[in-house]
């Protein structure tokens, strides 16, 4: 299977079920409070959407460790996917963060 058929699935994947936790977590939070349930999802997503912009790939944790990783004379880590992932930072922000994003201000318009 092609690199780009694994990358593209993997950030559908994760577009999912960052969808269906955005709207169970915006569904208790009207139950509990009232309000408008559209306008309080397309919040929910462009939070999120940002959230996964910014940590996911992991850029805060590499940050933190620079110092202990100089001090030990070792280089800085590399930016793949690893793991079995496929996609980087650029990927997900790309295929999942703004996705949330568009959706979000959709919802909210």
């Amino acid at each position: 299977m092609s690199t780009v058929v694994r990358g593209l699935r993997e950030a559908l994947v994760l577009f999912v079920i960052a969808v269906v936790v955005i709207a169970v977590a915006v569904g208790v939070w009207v139950a509990i409070s009232g309000g408008d349930f559209v306008h309080r999802l397309g919040v929910a997503f462009l939070l999120v959407g940002g959230l996964i912009g910014m940590t996911g790939d992991l850029t805060l944790s590499r940050i933190g460790m620079l110092p202990a990783r100089s001090t030990f004379g070792l280089a800085p880590e590399r930016a793949d996917g690893g793991g079995g992932r496929v996609l980087t930072g650029i990927g997900i922000f790309l295929f999942v963060s703004i996705p949330l994003f568009v959706v979000g201000i959709l919802l909210i318009t």
